[in-house]
């Protein structure tokens, strides 16, 4: 995700310097016209504008420790695009200010493609001001730019929406296989399900049953898009989410617990669309 949302903004004009630990990562960034350093602390330690996408809160934490914040331009402005807890995420965001800089949470949605196409939406929670300095960089990378309230607010909305999004990805899995297995075609089903009250985004663009819909992971043996093991940490996200503030959340547990097996089964590195190839067993 970083590498494409780092190309865009060198796309858009903007002096990028760029650290991955995937040389991979770093020789594709080269090619897009970005410039690569050593360490993180080489690419952060001159810029105005840093921003970090990881895979954890205890990568983010690792990373913005206080030996690295003080190495950083005063007033800089930090966005952490990662899918993390909101209290690391709080935590860190208080850590930088006391440094003299400022935090956001900026996760993201809309995927690979999204971030490939600059069409991504980014989430955000801080101040007023980091959010009004963040957001014509944002532009760059997307063109849905929510400000969902103070730091952490962002990473609250993320684990919302995508603990919506399995429930809905499953539901509609659940009454695409139930439509075959008594003798509807998938595509007919789709259709008349997009236009009743059964309609929703799985539906729309991200059909998870093959061959009913071109360029998604399901007509693409379910290759790429977002991974069933990215889901299941969004949803742990989500489970603690509730535990923490004593919401009840039993569908969202229950999502949870179906992409826990089906990562567990070896499917982890699949797009979460595949969850319909678990619904569908006939043993």
């Amino acid at each position: 995700m970083g590498g494409p949302m780092a190309a865009n903004l060198v796309k858009k004009g903007h002096e990028v310097v760029g650290f991955d630990l995937s040389q991979f990562a770093l020789e594709m960034f080269v090619k897009a016209g970005g410039r690569i350093t050593s360490s993180a602390i080489e690419a952060a330690k001159d810029a105005n504008i840093i921003i970090s996408m990881l895979p954890s809160g205890k990568h983010v934490s690792d990373l913005f420790s206080e030996e690295f914040i003080e190495q950083l331009l005063p007033d800089a402005l930090i966005i952490d695009s990662s899918t993390i807890d909101a209290v690391t995420s709080r935590e860190v965001a208080i850590l930088a200010q006391s440094k003299g800089c400022n935090m956001i949470d900026a996760p993201v949605s809309g995927g690979t493609g999204g971030a490939q196409a600059g069409t991504l939406t980014f989430i955000v929670g801080g101040s007023q001001d980091s959010f009004e300095k963040a957001k014509p960089i944002l532009e760059c990378m997307g063109k849905n730019i929510f400000h969902a309230g103070e730091a952490g607010a962002g990473q609250v909305a993320k684990i919302c929406n995508n603990m919506l999004l399995a429930i809905h990805m499953i539901g509609t899995s659940e009454a695409l296989n139930l439509g075959v297995r008594h003798g509807l075609d998938p595509a007919v089903l789709s259709e008349i399900m997009q236009k009743s009250s059964g309609n929703n985004w799985s539906l729309q663009v991200y059909n998870p049953y093959p061959g009913v819909m071109e360029n998604v992971p399901s007509s693409k043996e379910y290759q790429g898009g977002f991974a069933v093991d990215l889901m299941t940490k969004d949803l742990g996200l989500a489970a603690e989410a509730g535990l923490a503030s004593k919401t009840s959340t039993p569908l969202g547990n229950s999502a949870l617990n179906l992409y826990r097996m089906w990562s567990e089964a070896g499917n982890g590195k699949f797009d979460f669309s595949s969850i319909i190839n678990f619904l569908n067993k006939k043993d």
